[in-house]
Parts: C-alpha cells; structure tokens; sequence
C-alpha cells in the first residue's frame, strides 16, 4: 500500500490505526512524506519515503494493491493527484481519503460507514501520538469513512 500525507502528524491522527491494522494483517505500507522523523509511523508499522522526486515513480517501483491519500494532499499538489487518478485508470485498486474536502471526482458515490480498531492497533496509535509529542490523548475505537465503487471498479474510502 503506497500511503501520501503532508506529515506523520496527518497520518496517525487520520488513519494510524487502520494503517496499523493493515500492516498487522500483512500488508506492506509504505508512506511517502516530507521529511520527518519517520519513528511515529514505525511505530505504526509502516515504511517511510521522501516523495519529492517523483509520487509517480515511488508508486510504479511499489506497485500498490492499494493508495491511501490526504484529500488536502491530492487537492494541493498535482503530482500526487495525477500519480493517484493514473493508478486508478490501470487497475482496480482500493482508495483511501482522508481529511476534511473529498476528491470532487469522487463526489456522491461514496457512502459513510465506520472501520473499528483492533485493540492493539489503538495502543500503537496511542504510542504514535506520543512520539509526535501529542498530549495524552485517547483514542477513539473506530475511524470514519466513506466507502464506494469508482466506474465500478476501484473502491474509494475517505476518512473524516
């Protein structure tokens, strides 16, 4: 899974436990951010890269089942929306957004639904938000997303 945010902050406060979850299960995550100090997101499970030469060719050199992105992200740099968008048109693949605007692409064909964490995905986002020097903060039990069919194929979840 190939995972795009403007920071670790974004990333374990949006997605961390589902991240986690993820890499729990199996799943390669790798997040591809600015520079930064990549412990919160170990912590999560996940690898880190510097995007800033080319989204594009970090995500052909993965070659992800599965793209997790900020909506803020995707709406601020073109590289990451186009590196996205080119993805979806070669394969079905599951989208995650994040944060408060949804991809006008993705308008009304994604409905909301609530993904629960696991137990242990909640005490490593816990950890997370500490090593980003957060306040003792709890976690909530679930993230909440907005799930759907693009052109039938890839499914699209954004976090709220």
């Amino acid at each position: 899974m190939a995972v795009f945010a403007p920071s670790a902050l974004d990333t374990v406060r949006s997605a961390g436990g589902w991240l986690c979850d993820r890499a729990m299960a199996g799943w390669d995550v790798t997040v591809l951010t600015a520079p930064t100090d990549p412990r919160p997101l170990r912590i999560l499970g996940a690898h880190v890269l510097d995007p800033e030469a080319s989204p594009a060719a970090a995500v052909r050199e993965l070659a992800p089942q599965a793209i997790a992105v900020s909506g803020e992200l995707y709406d601020s740099d073109e590289r990451v929306r186009d590196c996205v968008l080119g993805q979806l048109s070669r394969a079905p693949m599951e989208i995650i957004v994040w944060g408060p605007s949804r991809p006008p692409e993705f308008g009304a064909r994604i409905r909301a639904t609530e993904y629960r964490l696991s137990y242990a995905a909640r005490a490593f986002k816990a950890r997370a938000w500490a090593a980003v020097a957060l306040p003792d903060v709890p976690i909530a039990p679930v993230e909440t997303f907005y799930r759907g069919e693009l052109n039938g194929r890839p499914r699209v979840i954004a976090l709220r």
